[in-house]
């Protein structure tokens, strides 16, 4: 009798292994086929430079100047100060606004303590019938890049679609600020920097 309890309590131990043994290889399979299925079904989520793919706010990947987004003024404040106004609609999706960015950035540097920069992201523009002159949404176009300059008294001086050479822009800025023309300053070229963004350079 003593015997066969013991035959009967080593086949019980013996079958509760086999058991636990074969629960975790199918939890351990199931955990691996889940993970296999997960990877091959992801998509990549590769944006750079040259695709209408969102990785981010452009100003600080693709201009190295994070500073501009937010704005530091409403539109509505800047037109209250009496100072030019440099105002430029983007998407973060735009592989055109993502190569423009460094434009902006760099006549941020010439004339950013002068003039108001507002960098506005098109698709925060609230949809109406109209808008009241001090809305971004007077200006926008439809389109992006677009860039406007508002003099001081909130005159459109250049509203321009696309991506705009820093020399045109500046031309209007040396008009606004009464500064001399290019052609009778210091001539400036652009320098490349990385593959993303310029300099000015004598």
């Amino acid at each position: 009798m003593t015997f066969l309890k013991t035959s009967l309590k080593k086949n019980l131990q013996t079958n509760l292994q086999t058991l636990g043994q074969r629960f975790w290889v199918r939890a351990l399979l199931s955990l691996v086929l889940g993970l296999s299925c997960l990877l091959l079904n992801a998509t990549p989520a590769f944006a750079g430079l040259t695709d209408d793919r969102f990785d981010g706010n452009i100003f600080p990947l693709y201009a190295g100047n994070g500073s501009l987004v937010p704005p530091r003024v409403t539109l509505a404040e800047a037109l209250r100060q009496d100072r030019p106004i440099l105002l430029t609609f983007y998407v973060d999706d735009s592989s055109d606004c993502k190569k423009y960015v460094s434009v902006i950035s760099q006549l941020d540097a010439s004339y950013g303590r002068a003039a108001n920069f507002i960098p506005i992201s098109a698709d925060t523009i609230p949809r109406k019938a109209s808008y009241d002159p001090s809305e971004p949404g007077y200006y926008y176009k439809g389109y992006v890049p677009q860039t406007l300059i508002l003099d001081a008294k909130g005159k459109v001086i250049l509203d321009a679609k696309g991506s705009v050479p820093f020399e045109q822009i500046d031309d209007e800025f040396r008009k606004v600020f009464d500064l001399l023309p290019r052609s009778e300053s210091v001539e400036l070229k652009r320098r490349q920097v990385n593959e993303v963004n310029t300099e000015l350079v004598n």
